[in-house]
């Protein structure tokens, strides 16, 4: 088993993308299909449904019965999203790993992505249980604690939470292998990425780290970018910089026809697909250096194409 360079796997998603321009262009035409779809389904979204939406996005605190209602109003869109997700990320591995099948830009929705989606599922739930059982086990050490006082409580109270925050992030980097696991091996691989990311947190933490801050340094220049061009062209056009604001958030569909809202969607089109890109492939690379060459339970010519 050898290691791999977390620099280089941080990267490679802008290697990618500059060393496949027409998939990255088509990973951006999808995005923009994504967004215009978006649109139209956010303009004719029941209320009930934003509803539900946006107290999922703001992580109301919901009762049992609340969170069941709002999963099941909002049940289609979270699927499509999952969907979605599981698509754009297949696309890289398929980059990666199978380089023949370059039909479609790599994208398609089959096998692959449709394990992926139940792999997200189970991490889901995976994830909640681990952050519920942390939480029971630093609240008893935490009560315990209570004992020799409220100094010493708040005290414990800090370090519990430093410790729990580690020890949920160490896990969730151990098992992070699991979706290019699970799209190598055309099979769901649950637990596969313990075993193969043993003695390897730093290195894979390290590479995830500096594709996040990559990623975001470049969001964040972008907005600045658009902001800044943005205020100009409607201060220009008699109008005041506090309209750009508005103009980002459209009451209608109709509001999505601006020439400034297009320009908009279109910079986030090519902003998610680099993202996708950089987000997914450190793992790829990780996978593949730790791993070895991906098996191939089936002929390669099978699902080729």
């Amino acid at each position: 088993m050898s290691g791999f360079r977390p620099a280089d796997a941080a990267l490679e998603g802008f290697r990618i993308t500059r060393e496949n321009p027409r998939t990255f262009g088509a990973w951006v035409a999808a995005s923009l299909a994504v967004n215009i779809l978006a649109a139209v389904i956010d303009a004719n979204l029941p209320a009930s449904i934003k509803q539900g939406l946006d107290s999922i996005a703001g992580a109301e605190q919901l009762g049992a019965q609340q969170l069941l209602a709002t999963l099941t109003a909002t049940a289609p869109i979270l699927v499509l999203g999952l969907a979605i997700q599981s698509v754009m990320a297949a696309a890289v591995y398929r980059l990666i790993f199978r380089h023949d099948q370059t039909r479609f830009g790599y994208l398609r929705l089959g096998g692959d992505e449709l394990r992926l989606m139940a792999l997200t599922v189970i991490y889901i739930c995976l994830t909640i249980a681990l952050v519920v059982g942390v939480s029971m086990v630093g609240g008893i050490v935490v009560a315990i604690s209570s004992v020799a006082g409220p100094a010493i409580e708040a005290l414990v109270a800090t370090a519990v939470g430093v410790v729990s925050l580690c020890v949920i992030i160490y896990i969730l980097v151990r098992l992070s292998l699991a979706p290019v696991a699970t799209f190598a091996e055309r099979r769901i691989a649950v637990f596969e990425s313990w075993g193969l990311t043993r003695g390897q947190f730093w290195p894979l933490a390290g590479a995830y780290a500096l594709a996040l801050a990559c990623i975001v340094a470049i969001g964040l220049l972008l907005i600045i970018m658009f902001t800044f061009a943005a205020g100009a062209f409607v201060v220009a056009m008699g109008g005041k910089v506090t309209d750009v604001a508005a103009m980002l958030k459209p009451k209608d569909l109709r509001s999505y026809l601006s020439i400034g809202l297009i320009a908009y969607l279109l910079i986030d089109s090519v902003f998610r697909a680099l993202y996708n890109a950089v987000i997914a492939a450190p793992g790829a690379v990780a996978y593949e250096a730790l791993h070895g060459t991906p098996p191939q339970p089936w002929p390669a010519q099978a699902e080729a194409g």
